[in-house]
């Protein structure tokens, strides 16, 4: 006995603990009945897991007048169940006991007072025999109590009459909706004595017949006379078989775990494919303004080469000009510490000046979103697929900010100024130097003519005295190297605005990705999880 628990402990195990792990997944998402149904039976399972396992709970269920305490009584060998004309006459359930030493606790849980031994006998050893009350009882009691044991007993004998065997209730309400607990029931077909021999075989076939489109293949169907005792044997036989395995139990928590699993769906193939986000970021980068920032990259860029580079007599005419990237507040930023001088990577307080989305472009954003929901959840079931819908919008209220604030910071970077631009800078006010030399020379020359003072030595370059080609020399020099400037900071700005273009696309990527597709990638994982756990506890 204790070597088949080993070997049915573990596998009911490994299919309660999927049950459990598809029924958490499943919380908000399935219908609560279906949830709550699941974890009613995995408690159901562990309760009757932990009581005797040496005995059978078998229950006799059927409809008025087909004679189950008449069968209860004869299987019993003694009167113990009341049988009359008048109906109902079971009104709460009542137990026969063989051999019933330590079913104290397991009858205590299924709540059934009124236990009786049964006689002698040691082919029945175990069996722990219910007489239900009618399930098509005129009392609401009596029908609340059949279905609450009926979910509990380990082996199910349906008792049948000719009469009735074909009642819709029977078949509608328990034996196809229990197709799944065909392993742990019986069907007994009884009062045959009241039939010719013809008419019982006609009655089992039609019988069987209903039985296998109820999806019942393979419950035994047995012919019994409780007032004569006919077929008695072969149901005590049957019964004892059950005892004996003493597997009963499991089989029906087994059956329990498959019938809640599959209230919670059937298992199918997880999703495939991937999600896509092109489209989510190229209506991000359009409604957070990367393209004009972008444009204002290059141009600031230019901007900036001229006020450090240009020719010193004109950049300060650049500097009454607006860095077109100090419009859109990049760079400039305040940070957390209240200092400003914004660089890359640093966090950012407040919003940029980048003009705010239209409302075309917002809703080209809502459409992406939508559009990745909707891919995602394509192959999903419908409760799984709104929920992916849901995970796809559950942060798109943080995305506008979040969008704000990488294009903030991976724009920072643009404002980093070249090396190059302070060798030129250095190279300009050198030849502004001389240029300057040059005139402060021919100044002194003119001063000297003036006053009439006799000129000291001229030196020339060739022909042209030197005052003089140190001032146009220089002034040419200096335009010369503004113009060589401006036409590196043109090339330059193209390169880092579309080194900007690049950075921005992979950084509001990754926003998109956080705020949008990993919820989505969690949902479709929690869904995979669950498909998985579904079908190990189905299996």
């Amino acid at each position: 006995m204790k070597l088949l628990r080993r070997k049915e402990g573990p596998s009911l195990d490994s299919r309660l603990a999927a049950l459990l792990e598809a029924a958490a997944l499943a919380e908000g998402r399935l219908p609560e009945e279906a949830v709550s149904g699941a974890r009613t039976v995995a408690e159901r399972t562990g309760v009757r897991r932990s009581l005797s396992i040496e005995h059978t709970v078998a229950a006799l269920a059927g409809a008025t007048g087909s004679g189950k305490s008449s069968l209860y009584n004869a299987l019993a060998g003694a009167d113990l169940a009341a049988v009359g004309v008048v109906r109902p006459t079971t009104s709460a359930a009542q137990a026969a006991l063989w051999d019933g030493e330590g079913s104290g606790p397991l009858l205590d849980w299924l709540d059934i007072p009124r236990r009786h031994p049964a006689a002698p006998a040691s082919d029945l050893s175990g069996l722990v025999l219910l007489d239900l009350p009618d399930h098509d009882s005129i009392q609401v009691s009596h029908r609340l109590e059949v279905d609450r044991l009926v979910e509990l007993v380990d082996l199910l004998v349906w008792v049948v009459d000719p009469q009735k065997y074909a009642d819709a209730a029977l078949h509608d309400r328990y034996l196809r909706p229990l197709a799944a607990h065909r392993a742990v029931m019986l069907v007994v077909l009884n009062q045959v004595d009241r039939l010719p021999e013809a008419a019982v075989d006609r009655c089992l076939r039609d019988l069987r017949r209903l039985l296998d489109e109820d999806g019942l293949e393979g419950v035994p169907v047995l012919a019994v006379s409780a007032r004569t005792g006919a077929g008695l044997a072969e149901l005590r036989a049957l019964l004892n078989d059950r005892v004996a395995e003493r597997r009963s139990w499991s089989t029906r928590l087994a059956a329990d775990i498959t019938t809640a699993a599959a209230r919670l769906g059937a298992p199918e193939q997880a999703p495939g494919g991937q999600v896509r986000d092109r489209a989510l970021t190229a209506a991000l980068c359009a409604a957070a303004g990367v393209p004009l920032v972008v444009e204002a990259v290059a141009k600031g860029h230019r901007h900036r080469a001229v006020v450090a580079t240009g020719w010193p007599v004109t950049r300060w005419i650049r500097r009454l000009r607006p860095d077109p990237l100090r419009r859109f507040r990049i760079g400039t930023m305040e940070l957390p510490g209240g200092s400003s001088g914004q660089r890359p990577g640093d966090e950012v307080v407040g919003r940029t000046s980048v003009p705010a989305a239209s409302g075309v472009q917002r809703a080209r954003v809502e459409t992406a979103i939508r559009d990745v929901g909707e891919a995602a959840a394509s192959d999903l079931p419908g409760p799984w697929a709104a929920a992916v819908r849901q995970a796809a919008r559950s942060r798109s209220e943080e995305l506008a900010d979040a969008v704000d604030r990488v294009v903030a910071t991976t724009s920072a970077f643009a404002t980093r100024r070249p090396r190059w631009w302070r060798a030129v800078n250095v190279l300009q006010w050198l030849v502004f130097a001389a240029m300057l030399s040059g005139a402060l020379w021919l100044g002194g020359l003119f001063g000297l003519d003036y006053l009439r003072l006799p000129r000291p030595p001229l030196p020339t370059v060739g022909a042209v005295p030197w005052p003089t080609a140190l001032l146009v020399g220089g002034a040419l020099a200096g335009v010369l190297i503004a113009a060589l400037a401006r036409l590196a900071a043109w090339a330059g700005g193209r390169r880092r605005a579309r080194r900007t273009a690049r950075a921005l696309r992979t950084a509001v990527g990754g926003v998109g990705d956080e705020l949008v597709l990993a919820p989505v990638r969690a949902e479709l994982d929690q869904y995979t999880r669950f498909t998985d756990a579904l079908t190990r506890a189905r299996a």
